[in-house]
């Protein structure tokens, strides 16, 4: 008895103890999805921004550029908002005004392009800088540029999309599928 409990002791053991060799890796995880932010219309697009506390880096730089002003007026506007994560990851030079004026002007669109424009949709919409942004509806989540947008909000004088990358004029879409 005493040698079946230590040979079985010494099995255990030893299947414990090897390696596991005929088990497939386990799958790389998938990256997880961006997630959806929650943001209740309070106001205008900067009330909105404020009240979501989320956008403190945004509205530091629409201040420092003189832009707080044009996002009040009654517009319609559309303004894709980085949030402050894509704020710290883009690192964002908030030192050179003119610069950082027309990296925020191109996040504006001079109409209110809402959410129902964008599902189901793909390709340029003008931004107020001039060069285009690139939305794609068709897939969920919707995106602009290579930014995921993460929410929708309605406001008094347009609507807020907010994003998880700060949005570069110099995009290139990839090309179009054949």
């Amino acid at each position: 008895m005493k040698l079946t409990n230590l040979f079985a002791a010494v099995v255990v053991g030893s299947a414990l103890g090897a390696p596991v060799l005929a088990q497939p890796a386990a799958p790389p995880a998938a990256p997880a999805p961006a997630a959806a932010l929650n943001i209740a219309p309070s106001g205008d697009i900067i009330a909105t921004l404020t009240a979501a506390g989320q956008f403190k880096s945004l509205l530091q730089a629409l201040d420092a550029t003189n832009l707080t002003g044009v996002l009040k007026t009654p517009g319609p506007l559309t303004l894709f908002a980085p949030t402050d994560a894509a704020f710290a990851a883009a690192n964002v030079d908030m030192t050179n005004k003119a610069a950082l004026q027309q990296l925020l002007v191109y996040h504006i669109i001079n109409a209110k392009v809402d959410d129902s424009k964008i599902k189901g949709a793909k390709g340029p919409i003008p931004s107020a800088a001039g060069q285009p942004i690139y939305v794609d509806g068709s897939e969920t989540p919707a995106k602009a540029n290579d930014a995921t947008i993460l929410a929708d909000v309605a406001v008094s004088n347009g609507v807020i999309h907010a994003v998880d990358k700060v949005l570069s004029p110099t995009f290139t879409p990839p090309p179009a599928a054949q």
